[in-house]
């Protein structure tokens, strides 16, 4: 339900975007800084390395990001961002959540292809360096506890549109390769400010 609300939300700015007056963009390159907010889905399908007693893991929760980078050209930035991936839980037995919290760091490289002066579709490519807690609840007490550090690859891609020469509104899918998780990845939509 969250990631439907993300993304209708997202066409909805981009399309409104698309009734704003082209301009040509006076910062072909530089630094930009911005934030985002999204819905962070994580399916387990086969949790015998978290917890042995399931069969089964599927939650989402609210994300967030802040991000800075540098643009080169119009089609070649580097970024670095703080990712928090919420605190998705799920029902594991009667009276009994599992609760997986996560944040860290990523640096991206990113390709851009502008469409026109208003739109551009982008790809990126990086690394997320994270911290993880799980935490296994029940009624009024913390049953299990643990928190791990480890990396992994993460790409994304989608749309942005352009305002105001230097507003940079985009709705982007990113997957995270998660070692134990067969489904890990965020819906975002964020916003920029290119100096």
């Amino acid at each position: 339900m969250k990631i439907g609300i993300t993304a209708v939300l997202g066409v909805a700015l981009l399309a409104g975007a698309a009734g704003a007056r082209a301009q040509e963009s006076e910062n072909q390159k530089g630094f930009y800084a911005g934030a985002g907010v999204g819905t962070y889905k994580l399916d387990i399908d086969d949790p015998d390395d978290v917890v042995t007693t399931i069969e089964k893991y599927s939650s989402d929760d609210t994300a967030w990001k802040a991000f800075v980078g540098y643009r080169f050209n119009p089609y070649l930035s580097v970024e670095g961002a703080y990712v928090n991936l919420g605190s998705p839980d799920d029902t594991i037995a009667p009276d009994t959540k599992l609760t997986v919290e996560t944040d860290g760091f990523a640096p991206y490289v990113v390709g851009t292809v502008p469409i026109g002066d208003t739109f551009e579709a982008f790809a990126k490519a990086g690394y997320y360096w994270y911290d993880v807690n799980r935490r296994i609840t029940g009624p009024g007490t913390i049953i299990a506890s643990d928190t791990t550090s480890d990396s992994t690859f993460v790409w994304s891609a989608g749309f942005g549109a352009n305002l105001f020469k230097r507003v940079n509104l985009r709705l982007e899918y990113e997957q995270f390769d998660f070692n134990n998780a067969d489904k890990s990845n965020a819906l975002w939509l964020t916003g920029g400010y290119r100096f």
